[in-house]
C-alpha cells in the first residue's frame, strides 16, 4: 500500500513538471489522474488498490465516533439514575483476527468506548478479556463487538 502512496505522489509531481504549473491545484490534478491510471492498472499490484483501504479506515473512524457517542449515552444513563442498577461483568471474546497490530487495534478502540476495558489478551492471542460497566446480555455484547469493530479492522486489514 505504501508503494501504491508513493508511486500516486510520483505521477502527480510528473503531472505537475509536465504542465509546467507548480500550484496545488496542478498537484491535485495530477494526484487524481495518477489515481485513475493506477486504478486502471490495479492488477500489476500485489495488494489491493490503496483507497479501497482508505475508505475501510475512514469507515472504521465513524463506526467508532458512533459507538463512542452510544456509549456515552449508556454511561450517562446509569450515572444519573436515581437507583445504582448496573450490573458489571467480564466475558471472554474470541476473535478472529490473526495479526498483533490488528487485535492491538481492536483493543484500544474497546478501552476507549466507555464503560468497557480490555483486562487481558491471551497468550496465543484467540480471546480477549472485557469488563464491561453494565452488561444485560454477553452473547449480545460479543455480537456487537465482532459486527462493528472487529469487522471494520478486518475490511481495513484484508
Amino acid at each position: 500500500m505504501a508503494f501504491q502512496i508513493l508511486l500516486n505522489f510520483f505521477l502527480a509531481f510528473i503531472w505537475m513538471f509536465l504542465s509546467n504549473d507548480y500550484s496545488s491545484l496542478a498537484f491535485f490534478k495530477g494526484y487524481f489522474f495518477g489515481g485513475l491510471i493506477m486504478f486502471a492498472l490495479r492488477r500489476f499490484f500485489d495488494h489491493r488498490f490503496y483507497l479501497i483501504n482508505v475508505i475501510a479506515v475512514i469507515k472504521l473512524f465513524f463506526i467508532f465516533c458512533s459507538e463512542l457517542i452510544k456509549a456515552n449515552i449508556a454511561v450517562l444513563k446509569v450515572i444519573l439514575s436515581p437507583r445504582l442498577s448496573m450490573r458489571p461483568g467480564i466475558f471472554a471474546l474470541e476473535t478472529e483476527l490473526e495479526k498483533d497490530w490488528e487485535i492491538t487495534i481492536l483493543s484500544n478502540l474497546i478501552t476507549l468506548t466507555p464503560g468497557t476495558l480490555v483486562l487481558e489478551v491471551s497468550e496465543d492471542n484467540k480471546t480477549l478479556y472485557i469488563h464491561a460497566m453494565d452488561i444485560d446480555d454477553v452473547e449480545q455484547a460479543r455480537l456487537d463487538i465482532k459486527n462493528t469493530f472487529e469487522k471494520a479492522i478486518k475490511e481495513v486489514s484484508r
